[in-house]
């Protein structure tokens, strides 16, 4: 004899009350406000400015600079082309020559492996330069396959002017660093993520190929906290300097899984959640929904282990895009249930978002010196900044004795004050305007366009930018540059996701 939810008295009894609510005057009038609400809000001024491409962003894709950056780029594979188009029959007729061909065009395979692989690493077995040895191998293998596939090529139209505006800056400080030697080692960290953009929006050519690296982040995820319950059970100390031990009596150590860190870690996983949301919002299969809801939750249990309280904010404002780009009927609805389960929250993480207000916290107090030094650096050298890399604005500012806390100066806290301090206004102008663009890109999809795999995953990327935009006000994400690869690999899925949307705009049957 087998059991049927359906056939339960609970069930019959739901069914029953919700009947009587659907019929009900009170939820017509919910659903005449929520109308009325979502109406007002698509045809606002608001709305039309935030949604709308610029002027600048519209005509930098049709002009004479993105012409002759995309020629520069694909100069080396317009010359491969060349070499096979004249020497085709020996190519054709090599095995192994077949065999690297293809694997050229699977490129988004190799990177949704590769970044399984390389943001699994621990932190002592880590070394930066891995991040720039796969991107560059991934580009190369792009090459091969835009050797003899003409469609493979660079784009820099997918990624947007103000990307561009920000790599002119960031090659400025560089130039102008108050110390040149380390901002040349930071150089090559910000080369590896500039060669992960251009590589990731280029590579992917159709839904499945955004399937492919979404699940690659989401076995991260799993990989990642998986360990980082692992470190739960074993038992984590409390580290003083992450925690005000006197405000938050009783709370266990935090879980820091492969990064070191255990505000890292939670940054991460902002990052990446919503990825993993958007495959079980895309499974087709109920199998598929199950195993990415699964690791849709063990994340969330393990940010809620690592007692990052930016992180914590920056989630939840990522969950409330979601729901505002894909279902904003259902908003109310989500932050209500939000209020209604925050006294379910156990003692210890209730007892860490109170202590958000509470400027007693020393881990708060501590911000204030930081942010002021990063702000006398900004007013001595608000062009060009100090030099890129955390370690010239430390230089910077031990020399001219610009910081009064009593810990040493690490960064700013802040990823705004951060890069204005190191690359000046010019590179902090690009960031915003291509992290602005992006967004305003989710949400052009979301509100125009059919549901599809591209819209799905460009509004959660979007969603991910937004949350870690708003921990960035009390984080500095970019500490760790495996971490900073990963915040422009989300920031590249949602590009290359807009750019399928795009084919889909020109082309509707181009949605696989």
């Amino acid at each position: 004899m087998t059991f049927s939810l359906k056939d339960s008295l609970l069930y019959r009894l739901m069914m029953v009350v919700l009947g009587e609510y659907r019929a009900s005057r009170v939820c017509a009038t919910i659903e005449g406000v929520i109308e009325w609400g979502l109406t007002q809000v698509k045809t606002s001024k608001w709305m039309d400015v935030t949604c709308r491409e610029g002027i600048m962003a519209k005509a930098f894709t049709d002009s004479w600079l993105c012409w002759l950056l995309t020629c520069l780029v694909n100069l080396p594979v317009m010359a491969l082309h060349w070499l096979y188009s004249h020497t085709k029959s020996v190519w054709d007729n090599s095995f192994f020559a077949n065999l690297v061909f293809q694997m050229g065009t699977e490129t988004a395979i190799g990177q949704s492996w590769l970044i399984l692989l390389l943001w699994c690493i621990p932190f002592a077995y880590w070394n930066n330069a891995y991040s720039l040895m796969a991107f560059v191998l991934l580009t190369a293998l792009f090459y091969v396959g835009g050797m003899r596939y003409k469609s493979l090529r660079f784009e820099f139209s997918d990624i947007g002017w103000y990307w561009l505006v920000m790599l002119f800056g960031t090659g400025l400080s560089v130039v102008c660093s108050y110390d040149s030697e380390t901002s040349w080692r930071f150089f090559w960290y910000h080369l590896s993520a500039a060669l992960l953009v251009l590589v990731t929006v280029s590579v992917v050519q159709n839904s499945r190929d955004l399937i492919r690296l979404a699940v690659g982040a989401g076995g991260v995820v799993l990989g990642s906290s998986l360990y980082a319950v692992y470190q739960r059970i074993q038992g984590v100390e409390v580290v003083s300097a992450y925690v005000d031990l006197d405000l938050n009596e009783g709370m266990p150590g935090r879980v820091e899984s492969f990064f070191d860190n255990p505000n890292t870690f939670a940054q991460v996983l902002i990052l990446l959640l919503p990825l993993v949301l958007g495959l079980v919002l895309c499974s087709r299969h109920w199998f598929g929904k199950l195993v990415a809801g699964g690791v849709f939750c063990i994340g969330c249990g393990a940010l809620a282990m690592t007692y990052g309280r930016a992180a914590w904010v920056g989630m939840a404002v990522a969950l409330v895009m979601v729901v505002f780009f894909l279902k904003p009927r259902w908003l109310p609805l989500f932050v209500v249930l939000g209020l209604v389960c925050l006294p379910l929250l156990p003692d210890t993480i209730w007892n860490r978002i109170l202590t958000i207000f509470d400027f007693s916290d020393t881990s708060t107090t501590s911000r204030i010196p930081l942010f002021l030094a990063a702000i006398e650096v900004i007013k001595l050298e608000p062009i060009h900044g100090a030099g890129l890399g955390t370690a010239a604005v430390q230089a910077y500012i031990e020399d001219y004795q610009l910081y009064t806390g009593t810990a040493p100066f690490v960064h700013a806290h802040n990823l705004y004050l951060q890069i204005w301090a190191e690359q000046g206004i010019l590179a902090l102008v690009g960031f915003l305007g291509a992290m602005g663009w992006m967004i305003k890109g989710a949400g052009r999809v979301a509100w125009n366009q059919a549901p599809s795999v591209a819209r799905t995953m460009a509004c959660c990327g979007g969603a991910a930018l937004c949350g870690i935009l708003v921990a960035c006000l009390a984080d500095y994400v970019w500490t760790y540059p495996r971490v900073m690869c990963i915040f422009w690999f989300v920031f590249a899925l949602t590009g290359a996701s807009l750019k399928i949307c795009k084919k889909s705009e020109n082309n509707p049957c181009n949605l696989l």
